[in-house]
């Protein structure tokens, strides 16, 4: 495999080879680390002060790949794991070499140039020999939002024989202004993702690596869907993870706060709303699904009518958060008993949650892709199956209302949706006749006579119950 970055530091009063400063790698002298399967060597083919090009050679030895048990062979060819493309195409194997090699410059970290690392600076980056699963087009989808300049040009499967058209390969360029740091960790992410293979185990720490390298910019990426699903070996739990915690990384949700005068908050007027219709209901025994960091939980903890509260999160770094949040450790003892702090995710049935008196989804339903919402309903109103369940979620003909908030965008960059009223009407109408509820609706903050409140909630109560 190989791949070469380049620049000229043009419009920069530095010379080109003080690009060996941000790599951490020295132009005069070449290198090699040890990786599975191989080495990687980094060499300089030019350094000069007009340009300065680093290389990557990784070099794959299909035989020590198998005995290091990161080798497969494909379905109905014994010889896969050994006769395959790995030692001349670019993948997870690259992306891995690189995380290896450059793991300072891609923490943004140059002590000796360190204004020169915090600038963007022209980069040209050719990828000779790249697994594209998509095309050329996904390539021009995944990195144009970036600020690259894509060239993807398809690679014959023969170039004597143009009739068999274009290989699943694409000869990539790459020319945009901008951090070493970002570009490093593009390629780091990009390169599995477009191959669509892992070859290696793929775990909860590859979540964590993708919101390392993901954080600010593919919170915002317009396929973050399909990049976090592809890194993440299609794995939608793990996928659905690292789209939250990036969601809490790069979004800030600050807009709503506008829309009500005075000291209090539209969000303390939320979770002030919720708590007064779960004491309203008598609810003993009650989960906050997808509490976040923890806010409304505090909130909850504070009414001794609540002897049980189960708070759940698909974000393990959220539920941390909300440890701290709530100083869980030093919480008095019959405090602590009454609270857990549970793993789970809205999407997916959890017998934990059975049987409760009420269950609280509070701004959560926004942030689910809409063709999971059934499974959210089946796994609240049907496997868990409370007593009585209150969903919040916000009213999208108030956004109007908002001044910072440009016509057609989301209150929060991770919304996936935002309902109307008759929309949010629908939906748990829907919902109740499915699964046996009856639904009651109450607005939550200031209301508009043309567009309603802020925040809309909905009321489920299990049909025939009383309260």
């Amino acid at each position: 495999m190989f791949l070469t970055f380049g620049t000229d530091l043009a419009g920069i009063d530095a010379p080109a080879s003080d690009f060996g400063f941000l790599l951490h790698k020295n132009p005069a002298r070449p290198q090699a680390i040890d990786v599975t399967g191989g080495s990687a060597h980094v060499f300089y083919p030019e350094a000069t002060d007009e340009r300065c090009t680093a290389a990557v050679l990784l070099e794959i030895d299909p035989i020590g790949l198998v005995r290091a048990g990161r080798g497969k062979a494909a379905e109905g060819f014994t010889l896969g794991q050994y006769v395959n493309d790995r030692p001349y195409a670019a993948s997870s194997l690259l992306a891995v070499a690189l995380g290896k090699l450059f793991r300072t410059a891609m923490n943004g970290r140059c002590d000796a140039r360190p204004e020169l690392a915090a600038r963007a600076i022209p980069l040209e980056i050719h990828v000779p020999a790249l697994p594209c699963s998509g095309g050329a087009d996904l390539a021009e989808r995944l990195f144009a939002p970036l600020g690259w300049t894509v060239d993807a040009r398809p690679v014959p499967l023969d170039p004597e024989i143009p009739a068999w058209g274009a290989s699943r390969y694409v000869d990539l360029r790459l020319t945009g202004v901008l951090r070493l740091a970002d570009a490093l960790n593009h390629l780091y992410v990009m390169l599995p993702v477009l191959d669509d293979a892992k070859h290696y185990w793929v775990g909860s720490d590859e979540v964590d690596k993708l919101v390392r390298a993901g954080e600010g910019w593919l919170g915002a990426h317009p396929e973050k869907d399909l990049i976090s699903h592809r890194y993440l070996a299609h794995r939608r739990y793990l996928a659905d993870s690292a789209l939250e915690r990036l969601a809490e990384v790069d979004g800030v949700e600050v807009v709503e706060e506008e829309a009500v005068e005075g000291s209090v908050s539209l969000a303390v007027e939320r979770r002030t709303a919720v708590a007064g219709v779960l004491r309203e209901l008598g609810a003993r025994r009650v989960a906050d699904l997808g509490c976040g960091e923890g806010a409304l939980v505090a909130e909850l903890l504070k009414d001794p009518m609540i002897g049980e509260l189960i708070a759940t999160d698909v974000s393990a770094r959220a539920l941390i958060s909300a440890k701290r949040r709530l100083h869980y450790d030093d919480l008095p003892d019959r405090q602590r008993e009454r609270l857990r702090l549970l793993q789970s995710s809205v999407t997916y049935a959890d017998q934990r949650l059975a049987g409760l008196d009420a269950a609280v989804l509070m701004e959560v339903v926004e942030h689910v892709d809409p063709p999971r919402l059934p499974a959210l309903a089946r796994s609240v109103f049907h496997t868990a199956h409370p007593g009585a369940v209150i969903v919040t979620t916000p009213n999208a003909e108030y956004n109007t209302l908002f001044p910072s908030l440009p016509a057609g965008n989301f209150r929060h960059p991770d919304h996936r949706f935002e309902w109307t009223r008759e929309e949010f009407r629908s939906w748990s109408q829907d919902a109740a006749e499915m699964y046996g509820y009856t639904v009651e609706f109450r607005p939550i903050g200031p209301e508009d006579p043309q567009f309603g409140a802020a925040t809309q909630l909905a009321l489920f109560k299990v049909q025939g119950e009383v309260g």
